[in-house]
Order: structure tokens, then sequence, then C-alpha cells
């Protein structure tokens, strides 16, 4: 499967699709078909609805990796059809029904929840959503942890908001009851709680779940032991 399979790479909250430029690199050097969709941040059931339209439409079979927010939004998509396994990087693996907010609430808050940015911005039905991103002053420190400085800074202008309305929307389905499944725990996460992390992967009885000493953007960090997990999951579904 490792030579016909694209591997999907879906980003999450407060970053882009080049937050996983580094395991990008990897995956492209050893031959690997890779795309890495956008992803709008406006809720949870656009996202992954978008998410699964864009899977659907490659020929072939599809590794689904979802980062931080994104591994919410491979939760639902993941159920599409052509959608071999699903990949959690530092993310959150949620139960049918269940919201962000819900799977966060069972444990302790993370450096994060202190140093979210709300803002209004304009909808269609006339009635303004909430954007939340993260505090440019804390963003280093919190969400671009081991980074280097300039680097850090300039994700932090540059990030993207999810809106509020994602954090409690519920998973309409959960793709890991029917697809295998991997985990990446950062051990050094300020923006989710690991045990966060660790519970949910568990829970989803992942065939494999690897703790790295490592912070939020893991990709960027220890992008050598992100892109092993997934080439591994490939070599686990051939």
């Amino acid at each position: 499967m490792t030579s016909t399979t694209t591997i999907v790479l879906v980003h999450g909250a407060f970053a882009d699709a080049s937050s996983w430029h580094p395991v990008i690199e990897r995956l492209l050097a050893g031959g690997h078909h890779v795309v890495a969709p956008p992803v709008a941040g406006r809720s949870l059931s656009a996202d992954a609805a978008y998410i699964k339209s864009f899977v659907e439409q490659i020929d072939g079979p599809v590794l689904l990796a979802g980062h931080s927010y994104g591994g919410a939004v491979i939760t639902v998509a993941g159920v599409a059809e052509n959608v071999a396994g699903l990949v959690y990087v530092s993310g959150y693996a949620l139960e049918e029904g269940e919201s962000l907010g819900q799977l966060q609430g069972g444990f302790p808050d993370s450096a994060l929840a202190a140093h979210l940015v709300y803002r209004p911005y304009p909808t269609d039905s006339g009635e303004p959503g909430t954007d939340v991103s993260v505090d440019p002053a804390a963003f280093p420190e919190i969400f671009a942890a081991g980074l280097d400085p300039r680097t850090a800074r300039a994700l932090a202008v540059s990030q993207r908001p999810l809106s509020a309305v994602a954090f409690s929307e519920p998973a309409t389905v959960a793709a890991w009851k029917t697809k295998p499944g991997w985990g990446i725990v950062s051990t050094a996460d300020h923006t989710i709680n690991p045990e966060v992390e660790r519970f949910g992967y568990q829970r989803a009885a992942l065939r494999r779940i690897v703790e790295v000493d490592a912070p939020h953007l893991v990709m960027h960090t220890h992008p050598d032991e992100v892109a092993g997990v997934i080439t591994g999951a490939l070599d686990d579904l051939a």
C-alpha cells in the first residue's frame, strides 16, 4: 500500500498546512504521495465535510493524519470509504457525540486556556461568530515552544483562528471505530494536556501509541519521528 496510498495531512487550529512542512519534505523524499489541504476552522462539521469531500476525490486509498484540532477533523472525515487509516499527531480522538470542550473538560487545563483571544467576525446569518486565537505574546512559549524564536514570532502573527463553535460541536461519528489508527503523544505539550491525547488514543484502542518528549508542534521539532510513525502506519496497512 505504500506506493499507492495518498497521505493527506490535516493541520490544526492556529496554524495552516505549512505547519506540516518538515514532515512533507521527508515524505516526499521517500517517494510518497502527499497532499496537505487547508482547513477553514469555521466548524467541526464544515471542516470535516470539506476534508471528507477532498479525500473522496482522490483515486485510491488514503491515510489521514491530523494534528491537534485536525485530529477531531479526521475523526469525522475518516469515515470516507477510501480512508485506510488514521494517524493522530498531538491530536483529539473524539468519541461519537463528544465535543472538544467535553473531552478537554475531563482534564486540567493546559497553559493555552489562559492565553486565548476572542474576536467577533461576520457570518451569513447576521449573528456574529467568535474567532479564537492565541495571544501573539504567549504564542512562542505555549504553541511554538522549541522552535527558533524568529520562526515562532512569525507564526504568531500569521496564525489561523478557529471559530468558537468548533469547541462545542459534537462529533457526529468516530472513524476510529471502523478504521485502524496510530497516535503520537507530545509529552511536553502546553497547548493540549498530554493526558487528553493519551486518553483519546487509549479509548480508541489505536494500534500504536508513541510518546515523544516534544512540544505541540512536534512536526517541527521531531519531524523524523512523525514521518516515521506515518510511514510505519503505511507498512502496517501493506
